[in-house]
């Protein structure tokens, strides 16, 4: 491996833009100065006028998720290369152990599909069940297996979610690990009421599934998670929150001192359920859980990433095609596959509609993507520009303006849930563990 040596680069320090040149050896940032002289036998990238990030880490993706429609579109091979081409350089996925699977096998099992991937992951785990092996299961993977996470669903009862003594079975465990649990909520008993009485009707279309998801479906199970987390002491993570209600619950509960993180999507900033009003063909894509919300849901959203009360911005990436997949659902929204992509566009989106429309800062821009996930999830020598981290880097050109489209995206997909949205801002070149992944619009396998 080659020594590396940016120069001219604009990176965001102590509240300003400042030029410095940066030295990479042996995939770490080394130096970090102006006027960094170079060796003949250093590589050099010129990056005037560009910015240089953190490389994005993703902390919600599902790559080559199983489900009745067979796996999500992406394995972890084309969905790293999506990651790759839109400035982000580490994710974190999931192991999902069907009930009665011990917990470890099914970890070793996720590991070696994920080793497909081109950039570094890491693996959050799902307790779907309980036995009496469980706790014991849990503390050997975050021991021996670096786990440090375990993510809960409250929906999706009849599969893999669990019930409120399980819950709070696991969130006991959990704090004695000093680990961290994350969260899907949605009540599943609401879920299922709604989706009941709706196809009876014949009331079959997409334009039902955001109606059987109502906003009190996440309010509640917040609020159950909430209370949870309270009497156990456990420190939790609410992902994709989708909702005003919750946004202000989560706000005065962090004002109370109990340790609650909250991550959204670019989804649920930037679109809405009027996109469910369409014939099916254009309404399938963005059936995905919760599902898009109101206007106001979105400001609230945005309100909440910029006063920090939403700490973190995943993309929950899981893309299903519509041929084939989504298609199914034709006649029942029920059967459509939960789920899009997002990984590849997240930095963009969000340095267009957050930092350049005013809505949040520069600097939170770097930790809502990077830092902070880094921080929370014990993902060491990631997350900022400082010497000994990983050379991982997305030099930015902030001036470049594209369209969003299946026609030219990296991930496996045939939809698109962003198609037609205007960005400006992309990553130029992008650099992983110290080598060049991706220039000239080409992710380049290393």
């Amino acid at each position: 491996m080659k020594n590396l040596l940016i120069t001219n680069g604009l990176i965001y320090s102590s509240g300003r833009i400042v030029q410095v040149d940066i030295l990479i050896k042996k995939g770490k940032i080394d130096q970090i100065a102006q006027g960094i002289p170079a060796a003949p036998e250093m590589l050099t990238v010129e990056a005037s006028g560009k910015l240089i990030f953190p490389g994005g880490i993703d902390p919600h993706v599902h790559m080559e998720l199983p489900s009745p429609a067979g796996k999500s579109s992406d394995d972890f091979f084309t969905g790293s290369r999506a990651a790759i081409a839109g400035g982000t350089t580490a994710i974190i996925d999931f192991v999902t152990p069907v009930r009665g699977e011990s917990f470890i096998n099914a970890f070793i099992k996720r590991e070696k599909l994920a080793q497909k991937s081109l950039i570094d992951y890491a693996l959050h785990v799902s307790p779907t069940w309980w036995g009496k092996e469980s706790a014991g299961e849990m503390e050997i993977l975050v021991k021996e297996y670096g786990v440090n996470s375990f993510k809960c669903y409250l929906a999706y009862q009849d599969r893999i979610g669990i019930s409120d003594a399980v819950l709070t079975e696991v969130m006991k465990t959990v704090r004695k690990l000093n680990a961290l649990v994350t969260l899907h909520c949605e009540d599943d008993a609401i879920i299922r009421k709604n989706s009941a009485k709706f196809i009876s009707e014949g009331n079959t279309s997409p334009k039902f599934h955001p109606l059987s998801r109502p906003p009190e479906a996440e309010v509640l199970a917040v609020k159950k998670a909430i209370d949870l987390a309270a009497i156990t002491g456990c420190k939790i993570y609410i992902v994709h929150v989708s909702t005003s209600g919750a946004v202000e619950l989560i706000r005065n509960t962090q004002k109370s001192g109990i340790e609650v993180y909250v991550e959204t999507c670019p989804q649920y900033l930037l679109l809405d359920d009027h996109v469910y009003d369409q014939s099916f063909e254009r309404s399938a894509p963005f059936v995905m859980s919760p599902p898009l919300r109101k206007n106001e849901d979105r400001e609230a959203l945005w309100e909440a990433l910029a006063d920090g009360t939403i700490k973190t911005v995943g993309t929950d990436h899981c893309p299903f095609n519509l041929k084939g997949q989504k298609d199914r659902g034709k006649n029942d929204f029920t059967l459509i596959p939960n789920g899009a992509g997002g990984v590849e566009h997240r930095l963009s989106l969000l340095y267009t509609y957050g930092v350049l429309a005013k809505r949040i800062s520069m600097e939170q821009f770097i930790k809502v993507t990077s830092e902070i996930p880094a921080a929370i999830f014990g993902i060491k020598n990631k997350g900022r520009i400082k010497p000994g981290y990983d050379a991982d880097l997305v030099i930015w050109n902030p001036d470049k303006e594209s369209v969003i489209s299946a026609k030219t995206h990296h991930q496996n997909c045939d939809s698109n849930i962003y198609e037609g949205i205007k960005v400006k801002g992309e990553a130029e070149t992008v650099i992983v563990n110290g080598e060049t992944a991706f220039k000239d619009g080409i992710v380049k396998i290393i």
